[in-house]
C-alpha cells in the first residue's frame, strides 16, 4: 500500500483522526449492540437469537464458516435487511427504527469497495461526500491524510493497486467521522505486506477511538489484529471474548525435536503426564512444522517441560529443540462446533 509523507504543517495521521473521534467516550463503552437479533426467510432460520457488543475504541473480529450466517448479520447491521426479531443499537440508536440516525454514525465497505476507476482517487471522494449532508472539503483532505494516499490521491483509480483501492475505500467510509467502521473481509486478495500494513492502519483508527467490526476467515490475522472476537456457527453465535481467552480453551502443545525420536516417543508413553498426538488429531501451522522436521507432538502441562528434558538426556536421547505451539482460533472452532469448517 502507498506510505503517505506527511506534508509540512499537515497534523499526523492520528492528529487528522480525532474529528471523528467519539466524543465524551473512553474505551469500554458499548457503540454497537446486537441483542438477541434472529432472521428467517420463510420457515427457515439463518440467524438464531445472536447477542454481542462492539466497545468504544476496539478492534472486534467476526468468525464464522461459509453459509454460517456471517454475511447476513451484517447486512443487518447497516440495514440493508431487516431482522425477524431482536435490537441492533449504535450509539444507543435502533438501527431498525430510526436508520438514519443510527447509520450516521457507521462507515461501512462490504466486499471490495466500488469505486469510478476513470475518476481519480480526489473526485471519487467528492463524489461520494455530496451524498451526505455537511462534508466541506477540509474534511476530503482529512481523509486523504489519515489513509495515506496523499502522493497519489489525483491519479486516476484505475492505477491504483489493490491495496490502495481498499484505503481509497477506507476513506470512503471515513468521509462521516463515523464511530464505528465495519469492514468485510478487508484483506481479500491483499499480499502480505499489504496486509501487515493494513493491520498497522486498522490498529491506528482504533487507537484514535474508533470502534472497528472485521469479518474475516483469515484465522491468524484476527488473531494478530482483534481485541476481542465472536465466532459463529449454523447462526448462532458459539462464544465471544477476548482472543487469548478463547484461545487459552483449546489444547496447547509442545513440539520436541530430538535424535531418537523413536525411543523419545515410547518414553513419552509410559507416563501419565504427556500424550503423543498423531498427525490426524491437532492442527498445527505447516509453517512450524517444517522448520521442526520429524518433531513429536505432545500435550503437556508447561511445568511438565522441564522433567522432560532431563528424562530424555537420562536416556541419551539430545534435545536439540523444544516449542510450545499456541492453538489457532480454527482449533477452537473445530472444538466449539465438533469438527464443522471455517470457510
Amino acid at each position: 500500500m502507498e506510505q503517505a509523507q506527511e506534508r509540512e504543517g499537515r497534523p499526523s495521521r492520528r492528529q487528522a483522526f480525532q474529528p471523528g473521534r467519539p466524543s465524551g467516550k473512553t474505551q469500554g463503552d458499548v457503540v454497537l449492540s446486537v441483542e438477541r437479533v434472529s432472521k428467517s426467510i420463510g420457515r427457515k432460520p439463518i440467524i438464531r437469537d445472536i447477542s454481542f457488543d462492539v466497545r468504544a475504541g476496539e478492534i472486534f473480529g467476526f468468525l464464522g464458516p461459509n453459509g454460517s450466517g456471517k454475511t447476513t448479520t451484517i447486512r443487518m447491521l447497516v440495514d440493508l435487511i431487516k431482522p425477524t426479531g431482536g435490537r441492533i443499537s449504535v450509539c444507543g440508536e435502533d438501527v431498525n427504527r430510526s436508520p438514519e440516525r443510527a447509520l450516521r454514525h457507521v462507515g461501512c465497505i462490504v466486499e471490495n469497495p466500488e469505486m469510478y476507476s476513470y475518476m481519480t482517487g480526489w473526485e471519487n471522494l467528492a463524489h461520494f461526500a455530496r451524498m451526505q449532508p455537511d462534508i466541506p472539503e477540509a474534511r476530503i483532505e482529512e481523509v486523504v491524510d489519515i489513509v495515506g494516499l496523499d502522493a497519489r490521491i489525483h491519479d486516476k483509480v484505475k492505477t491504483y493497486s489493490l491495496g490502495m483501492r481498499q484505503r481509497l475505500g477506507i476513506a470512503q467510509a471515513l468521509l462521516g467521522s463515523p464511530k464505528l467502521l465495519i469492514l468485510d473481509e478487508p484483506t481479500n486478495g491483499l499480499d502480505p505486506k499489504g496486509i501487515k500494513e493494513l493491520r498497522a492502519f486498522i490498529r491506528e483508527l482504533a487507537d484514535g477511538g474508533m470502534s472497528v467490526f472485521v469479518s474475516s476467515h483469515l484465522l491468524s490475522e484476527i488473531q494478530l489484529m482483534c481485541d476481542r472476537v465472536a465466532i459463529i456457527g449454523q447462526g448462532r453465535v458459539i462464544a465471544v471474548g477476548k482472543v487469548e481467552e478463547l484461545v487459552a480453551q483449546a489444547e496447547t502443545y509442545t513440539l520436541w525435536l530430538v535424535s531418537d525420536p523413536e525411543r523419545a516417543e515410547a518414553l513419552l508413553r509410559e507416563h501419565p503426564d504427556a500424550r503423543v498426538v498423531g498427525e490426524d488429531e491437532h492442527r498445527i501451522d505447516e509453517s512450524l512444522l517444517a522448520a521442526m522436521p520429524g518433531a513429536i507432538v505432545t500435550s503437556m502441562e508447561p511445568d511438565a517441560v522441564p522433567g522432560w528434558v532431563e528424562r530424555f538426556v537420562a536416556a541419551g536421547i539430545g534435545v536439540q529443540a523444544v516449542h510450545r505451539a499456541s492453538p489457532s482460533l480454527e482449533e477452537l472452532f473445530l472444538k466449539l462446533t465438533e469438527g464443522e469448517r471455517l470457510g
